[in-house]
């Protein structure tokens, strides 16, 4: 009797082995959702790219086409921190952002290879676009 109370624990834990192992493998092997930042945008001869500002700014790093026009939207929702206070040194670019809203930034085409960095006011928060 205890023969046939251990081989069916055993037929019972392997079931449940095999079972993880199935969902491990599927879950593995499902197509990932795609976490590329979309908030580059082209709009005409031009790209827009969209930055939120609250507790930091979001998307953090961006690429975007060299050599085009840019829009930069930097949008706040109840913004109170210092990421409202914004400053772009390559461009000699200083603000306080509304509290809530959006500020529009343009940037002239810029080389390959280079880089556009926004800090805030204390220079805790950042954020980086490249351009290739």
């Amino acid at each position: 009797m205890k023969q046939i109370v251990v081989s069916a624990l055993l037929f019972v834990v392997a079931g449940a082995l095999v079972s993880v192992a199935a969902v491990v493998v599927v879950s593995h092997g499902s197509a990932k959702p795609n976490t590329t930042p979309t908030n580059v945008s082209s709009a005409g001869p031009n790209q827009v790219i969209e930055i939120s500002a609250k507790g930091g700014y979001r998307p953090q790093n961006s690429t975007a086409k060299a050599g085009t026009p840019t829009t930069l939207k930097l949008e706040t929702s109840g913004t109170f921190d210092c990421s409202s206070g914004l400053s772009i040194p390559k461009l000699g670019y200083h603000t306080q952002l509304p509290s809530s809203g959006e500020t529009v930034v343009n940037v002239p085409p810029q080389q390959a290879g280079s880089t556009l960095t926004g800090v805030c006011s204390m220079g805790m928060y950042s954020f980086t676009i490249r351009f290739e």
